[in-house]
């Protein structure tokens, strides 16, 4: 389904006035630049009581102008007037759902065996897309087959939907993952056959099932950086990572978080990080980024990803 034009869906209730939707009447031509089709891009919202930040979302991707978009939404039985919200939008909905289930992991992978999609994707029902996100990673995976994975940068957006932030992503390496991912997910746009290849997300894990997932991913393709702004994570106070961080909550959410990461880690490693390891990964990954912008190597994977957007909008 092509993406509608800003024109063409209803006003958002009530009126925001802090993300960008999108620039108005922006479409991507209806093939590549050498005539090739685009790919279908299938994305899904898992969704659960974020009425106050699932439009935003929505527009996020309905307004990315991209020709052959499909959008899946599972809801998992809101009660915060989030279906009201969902049901304004089903007329460019590829398909959604409100129904209890048994978690976001369980949302995205009943989203995705309901999508065609030859790329995938997931994006939270409080984040967000930047314009053109879909244009690049489908451009880039089209490009280069050999690649099963790309990412891109975050902004770091409020609870109002301004910026306030941006987090620019490392370039991948497979090492890092033994410290930590590093990869902003909301930007994140995988190939369905290496989704199904190594298996959907783990049902059992309520804030590491990325994590476990790249691991996955990296045993068996290439991931890519595309150091151009693509997701927007959304910073408020009901977010898993928020609380994981609030004082109050440490003992709670940073337990659950620490035996997840624990556990995918002895799943893939074999053991835990060590004390050594603790210390000298985030000073080996802080070297390796300064040397990038010192011999102007992330400069030029800039420049191509820009020139690689340009040729895809037709430039």
């Amino acid at each position: 389904m092509r993406c509608p034009t800003l024109n063409e869906l209803p006003s958002p209730s009530p009126a925001k006035t802090g993300w960008p939707w999108t620039e108005e009447g922006l479409q991507l031509p209806d093939t590549l630049p050498g005539g090739q089709p685009w790919p279908r891009v299938g994305i899904v919202t898992p969704s659960f009581n974020q009425g106050q930040f699932i439009e935003e979302t929505i527009r996020s991707v309905l307004l990315q102008g991209y020709p052959d978009l499909e959008y899946i939404i599972v809801d998992g039985g809101s009660t915060d007037g989030s279906v009201d919200i969902i049901r304004k939008y089903e007329p460019w909905l590829a398909y959604w759902v409100s129904e209890p289930d048994r978690g976001q992991s369980q949302a995205i992978n009943m989203g995705f065996r309901r999508s065609k999609g030859d790329i995938l994707a997931w994006l939270n029902s409080d984040d967000l897309l930047e314009p053109l996100a879909v244009c690049m990673a489908a451009a880039y995976l089209t490009v280069h087959p050999e690649v099963g994975m790309v990412y891109g940068d975050r902004t770091i957006v409020d609870s109002t939907g301004n910026r306030i932030s941006y987090r620019l992503s490392p370039s991948f390496y497979r090492w890092q993952l033994r410290y930590r991912s590093g990869i902003a997910q909301e930007s994140a746009f995988f190939r369905r056959d290496l989704f199904y290849a190594v298996g959907e997300l783990d049902e059992s894990l309520h804030y590491s099932m990325d994590y476990d997932l790249w691991w996955r991913f990296i045993r068996r393709t290439r991931i890519h950086h595309l150091p151009v702004l693509m997701g927007g994570y959304r910073a408020h106070e009901a977010s898993k990572s928020i609380m994981v961080a609030r004082p109050n909550n440490t003992a709670e959410y940073v337990g659950r978080l620490r035996s997840e990461v624990l556990r995918v880690r002895r799943k893939y490693m074999g053991r835990d990080c060590n004390s050594f390891e603790r210390k000298i990964l985030p000073l080996v990954w802080k070297g390796m980024e300064y040397l990038e912008r010192l011999s102007g190597y992330k400069h030029r994977k800039w420049a191509r990803a820009h020139r690689l957007r340009e040729r895809a909008m037709g430039g």
